[in-house]
């Protein structure tokens, strides 16, 4: 895979998945911008791509849900070199763990408002350059949530299915421009994110972490959660001329554990 000089945003770029993201993309040349709330985070990524040899990497704070803030983002992004090829929709929430009937409508909304409308934002304004250029690659972060029930996370679940049919439809939107739209569905992914879930099951359930991690890895092929590494690298598959003739997708990676 080739994305030298590739003008990338990783949203969520300053922890977890979306750093290992962003790391990959570095690795392959891309020269990538992290928008994240997390700025103590970001500039870390940042860092850690300089020390790993890559391209010099910008950090701009982001809160996603404010659009004034995505636009600054984007705005600042396109001064790099007047372009945008390949945004990454990475930032999302967790969510409560709790029955429905327990669940605050503060925390439906604000579930919502990272999961799927600062996505919508993130690409409805990096989209414009896009069609200008005739070309670009947005892949956005889904769940294997996204494709099949989760009890007690209502509102993530939702969020999560929410994003692949805005994968889907901005794919057939937008494919007469050159604008690749796909999704990748994590499974259990290994970091301190998969470690809060583990804290809210285990408030709700009364299980163990070791219980809970147990049945995790028993219900996966593999046997085996997932290194987010792995997520990087399809991420960067799907930016590459490789994948040229994919979009509207969404490609699990998940050790197996959901297989449609």
């Amino acid at each position: 895979m080739n994305l030298k000089n590739q003008i990338s945003i990783v949203t969520g770029g300053g922890q977890g998945i979306g750093r290992e993201i962003a790391l990959r993309l570095a690795q392959e040349g891309a020269i990538v911008v992290i928008g994240d709330i997390n700025e103590k985070g970001s500039h870390e990524t940042a860092a850690m791509i300089a020390k790993n040899g890559g391209p010099k990497a910008t950090v701009i704070p982001t809160d996603i849900t404010h659009e004034d803030q995505v636009i600054r983002l984007i705005k600042g992004t396109m001064e790099i070199d007047k372009r945008i090829d390949i945004l990454v929709n990475n930032s999302g929430i967790m969510g409560p763990v709790k029955n429905i009937e327990d669940i605050m409508v503060k925390e439906w909304e604000e579930t919502m408002a990272v999961n799927v409308t600062g996505m919508f934002l993130c690409c409805k304004h990096a989209i414009p350059f896009m069609k200008k250029q005739g070309k670009g690659s947005i892949v956005n972060i889904s769940s294997i949530t996204g494709k099949r029930h989760l009890t007690q996370r209502t509102p993530y679940a939702a969020s999560k299915m929410a994003v692949i049919g805005l994968t889907r439809t901005l794919a057939a939107e937008v494919g007469k421009w050159k604008i690749r739209v796909n999704a990748v569905c994590p499974g259990g992914i290994t970091g301190e994110r998969l470690d809060r879930v583990f804290e809210g099951i285990m408030k709700f359930s009364g299980k163990s972490r070791e219980q809970i991690i147990a049945e995790r890895v028993e219900a996966t092929p593999l046997k085996t959660l997932v290194d987010p590494k792995y997520v990087a690298a399809v991420v960067a598959f799907l930016c590459s001329e490789d994948a040229a003739m994919m979009t509207g997708q969404d490609i699990n990676v998940s050790a197996g554990v959901v297989m449609y």
